[in-house]
């Protein structure tokens, strides 16, 4: 085994496959651990092999999403290539279902709502990531979803290396377009999470090869199985979103990874009550992948006290995203103890209260691309895309819109009283609405 590569030294071996090794490493003038995807010699030998491999570090440098991988350097040594990325403890979705079986529904949505979050930033790009599997995506012990391993990815914006005709991908996870080898764009990577979402959800896959036909033929000739049929508790509005996915048309199959996302947004918001990291971080506990001192460290560091500094510091942005769940389910616990104080206090025969407080509430949802900084009455309010609708006091709010490219937007909105289910969209297209650049930046 190597021992250093760059500035990093080897700590082991953790994943191999047909073409690249992947190490555990230390990046020592910062002391960060990362993982090394090396490029195998045998497959160095072919130019399309090394092509790819200099195209995934190229795509994955440019993306910074919270589901997607980062990648940190390309290096280049005695003819050998090595990618340095971000290394996240966790268990793949592959992995995990082999110990699950199958995953709670709830579990189920947070995971492919993430992913379908990185695909909506990718696809976004030019970019379909054409190999979208459990294999491939992360879950952190954080809460968060990463999305892995843009080796057969296509950019737009780089040329496409696959010939027409030809089918690349893995078999049980392929669009009918890309196994018939067609030009594939956005909705293909749908499909194909829909084929996740539906394994995670039944423990199958939609599409298996038998004695008589092919797991390819099933996919572009064959009606899948509704998800119910074999898992009678999964909600009907959660196996509408995955026969939506699986549609054999893309034309038929949800708009975008956006459309998606929302739809996943209003099944959660009536399923899931406390925050969707923190969630997953007590269903990775409950199946033994952490333990309970991690756990209680992710979703509470403040309980450990002075002992926590022993302990390997857990994702800051994790942190920040469960700590401003709890701040918000104490706010909702505070409305609701008014309330019941309000109803205890009034007199006999007076009008309820209750709809008055619902009146001085609304919602609104705040989406923007690629993505923007929130500030809503000149305070924070987090970094698109948001988890779910913001619920702000009726009358008049000012949103800005902040990105390190683009001009501030700003824009105006009058909210009234909504539900999270009809909030209105508020949404900023840097540059199809045409803002102008900061002095000194260059069109990303």
């Amino acid at each position: 085994m190597l021992e250093r590569i760059g500035n990093c030294r080897i700590v082991e071996e953790i994943a191999s496959g047909g073409m690249a090794v992947v190490y555990r490493a230390v990046q020592d003038p910062l002391g960060r651990t990362v993982a090394i995807k090396a490029l195998k010699t045998s497959a160095a030998a072919e130019e399309n092999v090394v092509t790819r491999f200099e195209r995934e570090a190229k795509s994955l440098a440019n993306l910074q999403h919270e589901n997607i991988i980062h990648v940190y350097d390309y290096h280049q040594e005695r003819g050998a290539m090595f990618i340095v990325m971000e290394y996240v403890q966790g268990i793949d979705l592959y992995d995990l279902l082999e110990k699950c079986g199958r995953l709670p529904y709830d579990i189920a949505a947070i995971v492919a709502m993430q992913v379908a979050r990185a695909l909506d930033y990718v696809h976004y790009r030019g970019i379909v990531h054409r190999d979208i599997k459990p294999a491939n995506i992360m879950l952190a012990r954080t809460g968060g979803v990463k999305v892995m391993d843009f080796g057969i990815a296509r950019d737009t914006n780089l040329g496409d290396l696959t010939e027409a005709g030809t089918g690349i991908g893995t078999p049980a996870y392929m669009s009918p377009e890309q196994v018939l080898g067609d030009k594939l764009d956005a909705r293909s990577d749908i499909f194909s999470l829909g084929v996740v979402l539906y394994q995670m959800l039944t423990g199958k896959k939609p599409f298996v090869e038998d004695e008589k036909k092919s797991a390819m033929h099933k996919i572009r000739l064959e009606k899948h199985e509704s998800a119910r049929s074999l898992n009678p508790e999964i909600p009907r509005e959660l196996n509408n979103i995955i026969d939506k996915c699986l549609e054999k048309q893309p034309r038929d199959r949800w708009r975008s990874a956006q459309h998606m996302v929302m739809a996943l947004e209003r099944f959660l918001a009536k399923h899931v009550e406390m925050n969707h990291h923190a969630r997953l971080v007590l269903f990775l506990k409950a199946q033994g992948i952490i333990t309970e001192l991690e756990a209680e460290e992710y979703l509470n560091p403040a309980a450990l006290g002075a002992g926590a500094g022993a302990l390997q510091q857990p994702n800051m942005q994790a942190r920040n995203v469960v700590r401003a769940g709890m701040v918000a389910h104490a706010i909702t616990l505070g409305v609701l103890l008014l309330f019941l104080g309000l109803i205890h206090v009034a007199p006999l025969g007076a009008t309820p209260r209750s709809s008055l407080i619902k009146e001085q509430r609304g919602f609104v949802r705040i989406d923007a691309k690629p993505w923007a900084r929130i500030t809503i009455d000149g305070k924070p309010a987090g970094i698109t895309p948001l988890g779910r609708p913001l619920e702000l006091s009726e009358g008049p709010h000012t949103i800005t819109f902040t990105h390190d490219w683009y001009q501030p937007v700003e824009k105006k909105l009058d909210v009234t009283p909504t539900t999270a289910e009809t909030a209105p969209t508020i949404a900023v297209d840097f540059e199809k609405q045409h803002v102008p650049l900061l002095p000194g930046k260059k069109k990303p």
